[in-house]
């Protein structure tokens, strides 16, 4: 069974920026969005390029992310150096299961998870699969949905320490791996924008018309 007639296919493009659609002209040259005046592309430029470059740098940085202090505790009598792991450790001994799961989750699983997920979608537009399109643009979708949530250990640093210093008892600062887990969800965040959904589809559009 044919496919219906594709934007592309129709010679209608999209702004990336503000989402109007424009129709493509017949004489190549650079077209401008008629509400934005930005440039108009068919497909992301570098799309592939783009997503696999920032996916890189974010797996380098995904281990000392994790294997380096994210936190620092200084008291009277102690000081203390925690790593996410060790957070997580020390939540789930203390009887703190539930926020021991959900920081695990968020700041180690999801982060890794991602990754794979994006390098996954990446590598099967490259090799123009037609396998599974609708399961990975589904899995797309929810890598878009999840990356909300990445940047939860941060935030319950950023509160430990507003709280901790607040009462005098102690410093808490924040260690080396925080701008590393920080630096990898910007980088996951910025990797999915790069990457064009659009091209899990091409192929089997591209087949038909050849096709015809």
């Amino acid at each position: 069974m044919k496919s219906r007639l594709t934007a592309r296919q129709a010679g209608l493009l999209s702004c990336h920026v503000c989402g109007q659609l424009a129709q493509a002209p017949e004489a190549a040259g650079l077209l401008r969005c008629p509400r934005c005046a930005a440039p108009l592309h068919l497909r992301k430029p570098a799309s592939i390029s783009t997503t696999w470059a920032l996916l890189a740098a974010a797996a380098l940085l995904y281990l000392p992310a994790n294997l380096m202090p994210i936190m620092i505790t200084t008291s009277l009598v102690s000081h203390q150096v925690d790593t996410i792991m060790s957070g997580v450790i020390f939540l789930w001994v203390d009887g703190q299961w539930p926020l021991a799961v959900v920081v695990f989750f968020a700041s180690v699983v999801v982060p890794l998870l991602k990754i794979l997920a994006l390098a996954y979608l990446t590598a099967s537009v490259q090799l123009r699969s037609r396998h599974r399109v609708m399961q990975r643009a589904r899995l797309y979708r929810l890598v878009e949905f999840v990356g909300r949530w990445s940047m939860l250990d941060i935030y319950v640093i950023t509160l430990l320490v507003a709280l901790v210093q607040f009462r005098g008892f102690a410093t808490v600062d924040t260690g080396p791996a925080a701008l590393a887990f920080g630096a990898v969800v910007v980088l996951t965040m910025f990797a999915a924008l790069t990457f064009d959904p659009r091209l899990i589809w091409d192929p089997l559009t591209d087949s038909e018309t050849a096709d015809d």
